[in-house]
């Protein structure tokens, strides 16, 4: 991966665009950020206030340039998730094929991951799904702290059991997400400004909508792409309603899951992972934008899921793993294919985006399975605290 991020200038690799987002970009914001302010009126700014502490972070090795000290530190950052997920593997009842996905899975994205911050925003994840359930208050807290770099983190705490361990770790959730968010208020300008620039958003080339308005460009569609936002998007007529087609599926996705956790009965020792890469994923899937270091997040939740000989995710592994494949075919390889539709472009994104809806769906259909309740299995037969008496009824997931 090192190797490819000094050689992104050949033409498969980018032409140097996958590393120029850290020299040139978070380089320029890391200077607005240094003078006490957060950018504002800056279209391509649409982070949460926690992402500036990321972007200040490569001042910590001031021997080294700005590129060098992110790239540093986010290889820093994979080797802790390494070690988290080896550790958790060697537990009873845990398995190592969680440290080897994401060993194996990450250089699928080639050297992507390394010039995005998506790794740092992962591991947040990670530990906090790794921890919440020996300590609650801990696993909220790092729930929090990666929300407010990047929101998808706070979804960690979506499976946890019902209860005191639910309460602890939602509160200390909020209350670190409040905290941290008056200091940085108090500390910085335009802290909020974010919010502004993520409504503007369009419908990316890369995503479900932008793969049907790049088949319709192909039956003769009259709209065209342009770079905005930071992402190339669609701009014609219908591009507005099938935006709102993408918020109405993404509510859809939302109401599916607050659905299964009022009506979930039973709760395995791997149901918070398994919980929390469905809904990563069916919100990915639904999003008006699906960048391809969006694969960094379903990469580290599926290997949180495989530390678990209890999840039921095993069989979403390879899709997600596939789709991580394709997704550096198609950027940065053939990305000049997919920004003109080309069909060559419409089949690459109509698998990628197949093999993610197809994840999507089989994740949800697994999670729902698992929290049913058996029909000679009663709920006072199974605690969700005891994983000993449970292991039997959880095997579905191969």
């Amino acid at each position: 991966m090192l190797w490819l991020l000094a050689h992104d200038h050949y033409p498969l690799l980018g032409r140097g665009g996958v590393a120029r987002e850290v020299w040139k970009l978070y380089f320029h914001w890391y200077g607005v950020l240094a003078h006490g302010g957060f950018p504002s009126g800056d279209r391509l700014w649409q982070y949460p206030p926690g992402a500036g502490a990321v972007l200040l972070s490569p001042a910590v090795l001031p021997g080294l340039t700005y590129f060098q000290a992110f790239v540093t530190l986010t290889l820093l950052t994979d080797a802790v998730i390494t070690l988290a997920l080896a550790r958790a593997g060697t537990r009873p009842g845990r398995s190592l094929r969680g440290a080897a996905l994401w060993t194996a899975g990450l250089p699928l994205l080639l050297h992507i991951p390394l010039a995005r911050y998506d790794v740092q925003v992962t591991a947040f994840a990670v530990i906090s799904l790794l921890t919440v359930s020996r300590s609650p208050r801990v696993g909220g807290v790092f729930a929090a702290l990666g929300a407010l770099v990047k929101v998808w983190p706070a979804l960690a705490l979506l499976g946890t059991p019902r209860g005191r361990g639910t309460r602890e770790a939602w509160t200390a959730a909020a209350v670190t997400a409040v905290s941290l968010l008056a200091l940085l208020a108090a500390l910085f300008r335009n802290p909020f400004d974010f919010l502004r620039q993520q409504g503007g958003r369009g419908v990316q080339i890369e995503s479900l909508g932008g793969t049907v308005l790049m088949l319709a460009r192909r039956a003769g569609w009259p709209g065209r792409t342009r770079y905005q936002y930071g992402a190339v998007e669609f701009v014609g007529p219908h591009v507005h309603a099938v935006a709102v087609c993408s918020l109405a599926l993404t509510a859809v996705a939302f109401a599916l899951l607050l659905l299964w956790r009022v009506r979930a009965r039973h709760w395995t020792p791997a149901t918070p992972y398994d919980a929390a890469l469905t809904a990563v994923l069916l919100f990915t899937v639904t999003s008006r934008v699906i960048s391809p270091q969006y694969m960094v997040w379903l990469i580290g939740l599926t290997a949180v899921c495989l530390t678990s000989r209890h999840t039921t995710q095993r069989a979403v592994a390879p899709l997600v793993l596939a789709a991580s494949a394709v997704s550096t075919v198609e950027y940065p390889a053939l990305y000049g294919e997919v920004i003109h539709s080309t069909w060559v472009g419409c089949l690459l994104m109509v698998v990628r985006n197949g093999l993610l809806a197809s994840a999507a769906g089989l994740s949800f259909i697994r999670l729902w399975r698992s929290g049913r309740v058996g029909p000679d299995a009663p709920e006072s037969d199974l605690p969700p605290g005891n994983p000993d008496r449970i292991p039997a009824l959880f095997h579905t997931g191969g």
